[in-house]
Formats: C-alpha cells, sequence, structure tokens
C-alpha cells in the first residue's frame, strides 16, 4: 500500500509499544522513524553523568542548560536502525535503565528541555515522510501531523511488558516497582505545565492491551485507507 507524503503523529502512555508500533509502520510503508522518547532519555542520561541530579534529589537546571549547550545527542541508522547517540557512543542501551526511566519525566518537564528537544526533532523531520512517537507529538511538536494516533493499555499489562523488557536486560527490578513507576511516570507526564501528555482532540485512539503486533499493523492500515481514500 502506497500512501502520501504525511507525518504520523503516535503519542500515549509509557509501555504501550509506541516505539515497536512506530517502527512497524516505518518499515511497512518506508517512513524515517524518530523516537523523541530516547531524545529526553538521551538528555536524562546526560544529566546523571554530569551530576545535575543533586544529592538532595533536585535537578540543577543552571547546570543542565549548560550540558545542553555542548550535548551532540542524534539518531543513526545501522543494520538494527535507529540508534540513539550521545557523540560517538551509542547510548540506546543505557537510556533504557530504571535509573534514567526515574528521571526522565521531571527532567522532559522543563520547558528549556522540551525546547532543545523540539527544536531537533523538526530538523529531523524537515523532509516530511516521518512517524514520530511521544507524548506530545500531536498537542505541540507536530499539531499539523495528517495522521495522529494515541495508544493506551492497562497498567497491569503496560507494567507487565516493562517487567519482562527489563528483565531481559539484567534488571532486578520487581513488577510492583516497575508498576509503580509507570503510574508515576503516567501521573507526572499528564500534570506537567509543559506540553502536558494528552489525547489531541483529532487523534484516534488504539487501545491494545490485548492485540498483536500483527492485528495493530492491520488496523492501522484501515485506518490510513479509510482516511486518505486509499484503495489496495
Amino acid at each position: 500500500m502506497t500512501i502520501p507524503d504525511i507525518i504520523i503523529a503516535i503519542d500515549g502512555y509509557s509501555s504501550t509499544g509506541k516505539s515497536s508500533f512506530a517502527k512497524l509502520i516505518a518499515s511497512e510503508f518506508s517512513f524515517l522513524y524518530l523516537d523523541s522518547g530516547a531524545m529526553y532519555r538521551a538528555v536524562t542520561l546526560a544529566a546523571l553523568e554530569q551530576g545535575v541530579i543533586t544529592q538532595d534529589q533536585s535537578i540543577d537546571e543552571p547546570r543542565l542548560k549548560t550540558v545542553l549547550e555542548k550535548l551532540d545527542a542524534h539518531f543513526e541508522y545501522t543494520v538494527l536502525g535507529s540508534q540513539t547517540f550521545m557523540g560517538d557512543r551509542c547510548v540506546e542501551q543505557e537510556i533504557r535503565s530504571m535509573k534514567v526511566s526515574s528521571w526522565v519525566s521531571p527532567v522532559s518537564a522543563l520547558p528549556f528541555v522540551r525546547n532543545w528537544v523540539d527544536e531537533r526533532l523538526h530538523q529531523f523531520a524537515a523532509n516530511g515522510r516521518v512517524v514520530m512517537d511521544g507524548r506530545d507529538i500531536g498537542t505541540t511538536v507536530f499539531p499539523n501531523a495528517e495522521l495522529k494516533l494515541f495508544m493506551t493499555a492497562s497498567d497491569r499489562v503496560r507494567a507487565q511488558r516493562r517487567y519482562q523488557e527489563l528483565s531481559a536486560k539484567g534488571s532486578t527490578a520487581t513488577l510492583e516497582e516497575v508498576l509503580e513507576n509507570l503510574k508515576e511516570r503516567d501521573y507526572m507526564d499528564s500534570h506537567r505545565e509543559a506540553s502536558p501528555l494528552q489525547r489531541a482532540a483529532d487523534a484516534i485512539v488504539l487501545d491494545n492491551s490485548d492485540m498483536t503486533m500483527r492485528e495493530e499493523l492491520a488496523w492501522v492500515k484501515g485506518v490510513i485507507q479509510g482516511k486518505f481514500g486509499i484503495l489496495e
């Protein structure tokens, strides 16, 4: 199926499979995939490594601004697909750690961080034909995206998915700890002042609690065919 050179914005809660779904769409329709969450995680990793998170568990904002001035966080495309780099160092695994997950919401809530990330996302998407996932893609980053999707799933299903992902990487976090972390992130993301997580008015909801990836792909094909009048 051939579709126009549109921007597809995918928002939703943590561990709903947004990135996997976006990558599947990119592969199926030859789109460029951008993971906005990875960019925020890279900023968070840099903040942790540079001691921006202080001993009293607060964020030293002036120091973080200085870190951002020198931070070269970007995507590179390898045989493994899109990978997140800081300079010439691949940080794809490090940015998925529980420590980064625990700090990414408060770091990404800072307006100057969001502006820094948004500028780079617009650069990456300058030529269109892009699918991007995050929490404010359809509301703030690309409010004029031709297709907006909002993903959700039950808390328990999301926690189980994240728990299995972390366990496969050697994490010792318990399922209850993962569930609590997800709930905390949901609350912080939905209640932050700058670009809170919310469904765009024209976004189409996908609850994938009980769906396979193949079923999700069939669903989005139907949505695209209906929205753009495409006949296979």
